[in-house]
């Protein structure tokens, strides 16, 4: 009997672990020069990548067609790692509408006040009542941005209606409440949020299983940023569009759409806006586009798609840049090449690409004067009220109690991560109300640390399941104790006092 249970539970773990293998490992693999791509380019584009400054490279696949023949997660990320994809969610919004239009529940010319009569301002004026879906999704709705509403009000149909309204049409104003008006509206005539709809529509086809959106104070998934997913997912809906709606021979999203999104439909004084989507430097390319760095390029006439995830503080054209210099010009016209000595030199680098670890001495000796004690922090953003650190044979344990009481462990190794799972939230750039409503733990931190000075404790903890990254140095002198913590999204850093409770007495 104890045998057979054994089985039956290897067999379902073995389940579990082929269905998340699936999930991250759906799409075929090949390799570059079979597809008539140079391992050489790939190595170039990846290494140029990885030394961008002021930039933590989280994934990277680069797709020929419908097949990954690159893809580098640095150390500490993993392809079955979820991420935060900020305006990238924006494209799913579009086809979610244009699913839609396709079922006649929705026009492109139907007036956006005819679906809030409840929600409508007493005096609704002319351009507010000229207002349609189409402009939502071009970003001229005529409505000024106001990125502080979301913070500071529940009540974001009200709000955005609420606002003066220019002639619709007239000008192109990037604005992630417009998406959020149309996931709205989504939800309205279906009946269900834009991720459930999307879930029976494309995601369940397409074996996207692992994704979360979320979802504002009002109930409804926040549209213009939100979507949590992996990054093969993101490949496989950046493959969908180069392919015209069509997955696995099945069309899945309207070809007439899927062109109207990827056609120039707003002047943007560059290159120009579709529908939730941007128009590339590159003739012809398209772009997914979240805030600090996330990409789905979709290159029709190289038949490629290229993924990033990263957090950077640089303009994103620079990476972008890389692609279209670095990769594209040596890819050839569908004709297979030979794999030689390049290809095997980027099996190894694809597997051994890191992301800097501290770097220092791995021990102190203050190590003994603060192990175990705990060090008392002055209110800060992050919610931190108690920092207890532990030291090991070269690891650092850092125990953080937050205000609302919640106790978790961060690990730190020296000149390697360490992985915590914590059941608290990362911090986060969007101080939307209701943030991360939807979006489900645990969350990973990988940590590294080192002793750069006797007196000074450099700790970094990648948060590898989202995007935020944290820089913390802990400087000692006796008692007192300053945390300086600088986020991978901000060129700031906070500074923080704390007092180290039951202190040894000063020499």
């Amino acid at each position: 009997m104890k045998n057979k249970l054994a089985l039956f539970f290897l067999a379902l773990s073995l389940l579990a672990s082929a269905t998340v293998s699936a999930q991250i490992r759906e799409l075929e693999r090949s390799t570059p020069e079979a597809e008539g791509v140079p391992s050489g380019a790939v190595i170039a584009l990846m290494d140029s990548l990885m030394g961008l400054p002021k930039t933590d490279i989280h994934s990277v696949m680069v797709l020929r067609h419908g097949k990954v023949i690159a893809e580098v997660y640095p150390a500490p990320f993993a392809p079955e790692y979820r991420h935060t994809v900020f305006s990238c969610s924006k494209t799913f919004v579009s086809a979610a509408v244009g699913l839609a239009i396709s079922e006649n529940r929705l026009r492109l010319t139907d007036r956006v006040a005819s679906f809030f009569s409840d929600q409508l301002p007493d005096s609704i004026s002319a351009n507010l009542a000229d207002m349609t879906v189409r402009n939502l999704l071009n970003m001229t709705s005529g409505v000024t941005p106001d990125w502080n509403m979301r913070n500071v009000r529940t009540d974001w149909i009200k709000g955005y209606l609420g606002k003066q309204v220019k002639v619709p049409g007239e000008h192109f104003d990037y604005d992630s409440m417009s998406s959020y008006i149309l996931s709205a509206i989504v939800q309205k005539v279906t009946g269900m949020k834009v991720l459930d709809y999307l879930r029976m529509k494309l995601f369940e086809p397409m074996h996207i299983t692992d994704i979360s959106w979320e979802v504002s104070p009002e109930g409804i998934n926040t549209g213009g940023w939100g979507v949590y997913v992996q990054s093969e997912s993101l490949a496989k809906f950046g493959q969908l569009l180069l392919n015209r709606g069509v997955w696995k021979g099945k069309q899945l999203l309207p070809a007439w759409w899927v062109d109207q999104m990827m056609a120039k439909q707003s002047d943007t004084g560059s290159f120009g806006y579709g529908y939730q989507m941007w128009l590339c430097e590159y003739p012809g390319a398209i772009r997914m586009d979240g805030a600090l760095g996330q990409y789905v390029l979709i290159i029709p006439d190289k038949d490629m798609v290229v993924v990033i995830t990263e957090c950077t503080l640089i303009d994103g054209a620079t990476q972008r840049r890389l692609v279209w210099n670095r990769l594209l010009p040596a890819v050839t016209n569908d004709q297979p090449l030979i794999a030689g000595k390049d290809y095997k030199r980027l099996q190894k680098k694809q597997s051994s690409y890191q992301l800097p670890v501290v770097q220092g001495k791995a021990n102190s000796s203050l190590v003994g004067k603060y192990a175990d004690k705990s060090i008392m922090l002055e209110p800060n953003k992050f919610g931190w009220q108690s920092l207890e650190l532990h030291f090991k044979q070269k690891e650092v344990i850092m125990t953080v109690t937050e205000t609302n009481g919640t106790k978790y462990d961060l690990l730190f190794g020296y000149k390697q991560w360490k992985k915590a799972s914590i059941e608290s939230y990362p911090p986060y750039s969007i101080e939307a109300k209701g943030r991360f409503n939807g979006i489900e733990g645990p969350f990973y931190v990988a940590g590294s640390y080192a002793w750069p000075s006797p007196s000074t404790l450099e700790l970094k903890a990648h948060y590898v399941n989202w995007i935020t990254a944290l820089n913390l140095a802990l400087r000692f002198d006796g008692e007192n104790v300053q945390l300086t913590v600088k986020e991978n999204y901000s060129s700031e850093a906070k500074v923080i006092k704390g007092k180290v409770l039951f202190i040894f007495a000063p020499n």
